[in-house]
């Protein structure tokens, strides 16, 4: 039969006749045959399976194989052996070689005729070893995936035991050599097929026995992690990812990032690979275990391999979004890639070239997929371009491109940045390492206490927070300048954009410090506050002198030294600046004027004087108990080179404590407050010897004494406001020397504010000099802190330019009302009814101790803009002669009270900060109001309130173009450099901690203490949880941090 069917095969009959005929020799199989007989039809159908010149000769070799294998089982078996299968395995078939396919897939036929038979066990046992000599000879993929379908239908083909794992190495190996070198799609998804085949066997092993999976896994991190450049690995690899359970994230990411054995050599060329492997088109998962390395290389601080694969990549991951397989994955990476890399617009501006024609692209192809993914493409880049403002060139092109999507929020984006920057990546992979020193929560930079300068890091922070004044410093051009501003201005940009969880003002302390401070040592924060706003201010005078001086030159500037101003400041003030645009940006910001009334109640005369002011120090209104005690008693204060406040206002000595009137206090203030802004601009003169109507002066002067405000209720800002503008009878010790009866006399004085600043900054006067025992103290007393401050102003536009420029003189004898009406042209009338300005609370700095000589400092802020949204009120008083206070008392019972509760329950639901040195926590409005009430020896001392219905129109810094994403304007290149070069410093510095503490956590101790919060510990606690510069409150001497 063997001759007829080889005769029948190799002749020229038709094809319907051959197969008419090979189904009568398949039927023949039932009929009975030799030993003999069989073998030689089975060899002869082997002959025509493997050696078949068509398709038809090898069909007909299986169809009659199968046929006389199942009636004689027997004899195939004894055909079908050991000896037979090792040859076709190592030695081929006459001239097929051993690696054929079909080699493979006779064998897996011929398994599948003798399954029931027992010489199977053997063929099994055979072939468990030659499968792993045929793997470790690293066969073509499609061989291997030949060999997958075998093992796969026969599990009792694959090794067992310690060979299994050697089997998955070496399976994995010879993935990492696949290639495929064409680019017709036919054969590119033939090789993926064929690579998927092979996975799903590996899979299944791991599956089937556990053990194998970790060795797999080493062995694919050995091949992705060679530095051989001789040797490429195959993008196949990416193949396993989807078999690897999502559960294994944190161990196998924690036995990789923390394995000293590692390089960063061999983890950069791992990280690169994994990266490229999102260009497999059926892979999942790959974006989830990219990213989980990258945090968990962020998590053990190696940023040197995050910023190298970062940049070598992030191009590569941006060409990915091309293609829709691929997509989800590519967006994934390449969107934590460009939010984690927040220390340099570096990474960004790679890819912003190639934005807009992405955009473009998918916006034309209308797919609501294409929609979705330009959505999340949006979101991203907006989130860039706020946190990297500053480069309108590059930006432009792609707000137009993206101006049809959302515009996610300023809340979101920021919360998106704060979770994805490197150092917000939690250490869970070494639970003894300490903490990681990255930005807090809160996205807010701390200040490093550099030997108590804690009274310099609470103004800072004040300052810093207050939005206008900050973006107006950032604005400003002062390239080449080393002057005090640009200092001010690199510390901003610090505080804005570094990576460091808090940053050393080394530089600026040393510029800023007044030369009676002494370094190391307590100082007073309302002091430090003053001079530094006055150093500002006459550099900015001084430099447009010289800009003035030399037009056609650019500005020169150079470090201004204390001297300098001294020695120039008699000249700027011969200039007075009456102009919006003459001003200075402290006068813009915090400048405000104030007008001082003097009426001798001998003969009537009056003098006016208006001065500039910075910020007003408000005196406690004393409790008649106590007005013969100590605050009678008070002597001046010490020299501001003894650590004494300057500006801090206590009474006077009076010798006649019967007429002590409440407002003396104000007296005081005032006249320290005078010595405080003899720095600032004296463009005003005093218009002596004037007089006012008698009816006014009458009901001024039989005004009652006001009791405390709220009878034992807590004052409020308010109050001692309110108390600060009171008219006040100058009597004993403090009466008036009145030029025109020529001797000290009784009078009355008010005070007027009639130009409001922007930011409007209160000093509680909390320290009382005590003449008897020669030592400052502290008034604890608690004070309510409103968020809506009314404050009354009595803007006189014609009498202000009149004592502004000169000064008149009028005869002592004329008293009349004529004489009024010629001080009072027509429409000034209108001074008498002040106009109450409103002022939101912006920061608070708290005094944390029981007296001068010790303590701490720290800050509460919030971020308010010139856009807030704010009312407008007109009280208009009954009479003319309502003094500002009198008219301002009535808040209670005006609208302002309605609106001021309405704005406070809305502002408990938004972001206050808490600002103590190093540490930046997240707190509320709630805390700020009951800080004292909850630690009694923590006091509100200086306030910072920003101006309701302003508009930041100072400069016309305010964009219309909206290229300053994030609000605050683009930074110049050369502080944006210094930025970015030291956040790769900062990054290098952590890396390198990170790995001397990786070689000590053998032996390392866990010691974990969770950060305190203000509800808990005392913010101004100098101990473990607070903020203070360390010492502890048993350090001898606790002083003023």
């Amino acid at each position: 039969m063997d001759k007829i069917l080889e005769g029948l095969v190799s002749s020229s009959h038709p094809l319907p006749l051959k197969r008419v005929i090979v189904r009568k020799v398949v039927e023949s199989a039932e009929h009975w045959l030799d030993e003999a007989q069989c073998e030689a039809m089975f060899g002869l159908t082997t002959r025509l399976i493997l050696e078949g010149q068509d398709h038809f000769q090898r069909q007909v070799g299986h169809q009659v194989l199968e046929a006389y294998a199942r009636y004689h089982r027997p004899e195939f078996e004894s055909f079908f052996n050991k000896t037979f299968v090792l040859g076709l395995l190592q030695q081929g078939y006459h001239s097929l070689d051993r690696k054929d396919v079909a080699i493979l897939d006779y064998i897996h036929n011929g398994l599948r005729l003798i399954m029931s038979c027992p010489s199977v066990l053997d063929l099994f046992s055979l072939l468990q070893v030659e499968v792993l000599r045929m793997v470790c000879e690293r066969p073509e993929p499609q061989l291997c995936a030949r060999l997958s379908d075998l093992l796969t239908d026969f599990v009792q083909c694959i090794p067992k035991g310690k060979l299994a794992i050697t089997f998955c190495q070496q399976l994995v190996r010879t993935i990492g050599h696949f290639q495929c070198a064409s680019t017709q799609e036919k054969e590119l998804r033939e090789y993926v097929s064929q690579v998927t085949k092979v996975s799903n066997l590996l899979q299944n092993i791991w599956k089937a026995e556990p053990s194998t999976l970790l060795p797999s896994l080493q062995e694919v991190f050995a091949s992705i992690s060679s530095t051989d450049a001789s040797f490429e690995p195959s993008v196949a690899l990416a193949s396993l990812v989807q078999h690897i359970p999502l559960q294994m994230i944190t161990v196998l990411i924690r036995s990789l990032t923390t394995d000293p054995n590692v390089k960063d050599a061999s983890m950069t060329q791992a990280l690169c690979r994994m990266i490229d492997w999102l260009s497999w088109p059926l892979a999942q998962h790959v974006d989830t275990w990219v990213i989980a390395l990258l945090k968990g290389l962020a998590a053990v601080q190696k940023f040197t391999i995050l910023i190298d694969v970062t940049l070598l990549k992030i191009e590569l991951v941006f060409n990915r979004l091309w293609f829709p397989l691929v997509r989800p994955g590519a967006l994934a990476v390449l969107s934590h890639m460009l939010l984690s890399f927040q220390h340099s617009p570096e990474a960004f501006h790679l890819i912003v070239p190639h934005v807009v024609h992405l955009v473009h692209s998918f916006k034309s192809d209308g797919l609501p997929s294409s929609t979705t993914f330009l959505v999340q493409l949006a979101e991203l880049v907006h989130c860039m371009m706020y946190h990297y403002s500053g480069f309108p060139d590059l930006y432009e092109p792609i707000l137009e491109a993206i101006k049809d999507f959302p515009k996610p929020s300023e809340e979101k984006i920021k919360l998106i940045l704060s979770q994805s920057a490197w150092t917000s990546q939690s250490n869970s992979l070494a639970s003894c390492l300490s903490r990681l020193s990255g930005k807090s929560e809160t996205g807010k930079t701390g200040l490093i206490n550099l030997g108590n300068t804690c009274y310099m890091n609470s103004v800072i922070q004040a300052l810093f927070m207050a939005t206008d004044f900050r973006r107006q410093v950032l604005s400003l051009n002062l390239n080449g300048c080393n002057s005090l501003m640009k200092k001010l201005q690199h510390l901003f940009a610090f505080l804005a954009h570094t990576q460091r969880e808090a940053y050393a003002p080394r530089l600026f302390f040393e510029a800023s410090r007044p030369p009676w401070f002494t370094p190391r040592s307590q100082q007073d924060c309302s002091e430090y506050l003053r001079f530094l706003l006055d150093r500002l201010h006459e550099e900015e005078k001084i430099l447009k002198v010289q800009s003035s001086h030399k037009p056609s030159e650019s500005l020169g500037c150079s470090e201004t030294s204390l001297q300098e101003v001294a020695s120039k400041a008699a000249v700027l003030t011969e200039t007075p600046c009456t102009s919006e645009g003459e001003k200075t940006l402290i006068e813009k910001m915090f400048g405000g004027k104030i007008r001082t009334h003097i009426c001798c109640l001998n003969c009537r005369s009056t003098s006016q004087k208006v001065e500039a002011f910075t910020d007003l120090s408000l005196a406690f209104c004393p409790s008649p108990a106590t007005e013969d005690m100590s605050f009678q008693a008070a002597a001046p204060l010490p020299r501001a080179q003894d650590g004494g406040l300057v500006g801090a206002s206590v009474p006077g000595p009076s010798e006649e404590p019967v007429i002590y009137n409440p407002a003396t206090a104000a007296f005081v203030c005032d006249s320290v407050m005078s010595e405080k802004t003899s720095s600032l601009p004296d463009e005003f003169h005093c218009i002596e010897n004037t007089s006012v109507p008698n009816e006014s002066a009458k009901v001024l002067v039989n005004k009652d004494v006001r009791q405390k405000p709220g009878g034992e209720t807590t004052p409020s800002v308010t109050d001692l406001l309110n108390y600060f503008l009171a008219p006040e009878i100058l009597t004993g010790d403090n009466q008036y020397y009145c030029e025109n009866c020529a001797s000290l006399q009784n009078a009355e004085k008010t005070m007027q504010i009639t130009e409001e600043p922007e930011y409007l900054i209160l000093t509680l006067l909390r320290f009382s000099y005590d003449q008897k025992y020669h030592v400052r103290r502290k008034i604890l007393d608690n004070v309510s802190l409103p968020l809506v401050l009314e404050l009354p102003v009595k803007r006189t536009t014609s009498l202000s330019s009149l004592s502004e420029n000169w000064s008149v003189d009028v005869d002592l004898t004329d008293v009349s009302e004529n004489l009024a009406k010629k001080l009072k042209p027509s429409g000034t009338e209108e001074p008498f009814c002040p106009k109450l300005v409103p002022y939101q609370l912006s920061s608070v700095v708290v005094h944390s101790g029981i007296s001068s000589e010790s303590g701490h400092y720290y800050s509460y802020a919030r971020n308010i803009t010139g856009t807030e949204s704010s009312y407008q009120m007109c009280h208009q008083s009954e009479t003319l002669a309502l003094s500002p206070s009198q008219s301002h008392l009535q808040g209670k019972d005006s609208p302002s009270a309605i609106i001021e509760q309405d704005l406070e329950n809305k502002e408990m639901s938004k972001e206050w900060f808490l600002f103590n040195d190093s540490r930046v926590t997240f707190t509320s409005f709630q805390s700020v109001q009951k800080i004292t009430s909850r630690f009694p020896k923590d006091t509100a001392y200086v306030l910072l309130y920003k101006k309701q219905n302003s508009t930041n129109s100072l400069s016309g810094s305010n964009p219309t173009n909206g290229l300053w994403i994030n609000g605050d304007p683009p930074l110049q290149k050369e502080l944006m450099d210094a930025i970015t070069k030291d956040n790769k410093l900062y990054l290098q510095e952590q890396e390198l901690n990170a790995r001397a503490r990786a070689l000590q956590t053998a032996s390392a101790s866990c010691s974990f203490r969770p950060n305190g919060f203000d509800d808990n510990d005392p913010p101004g606690s100098c101990g473990p949880t607070g903020g203070g510069g360390g010492g502890g409150f048993n350090t001898v001497g606790r002083l003023v941090f």
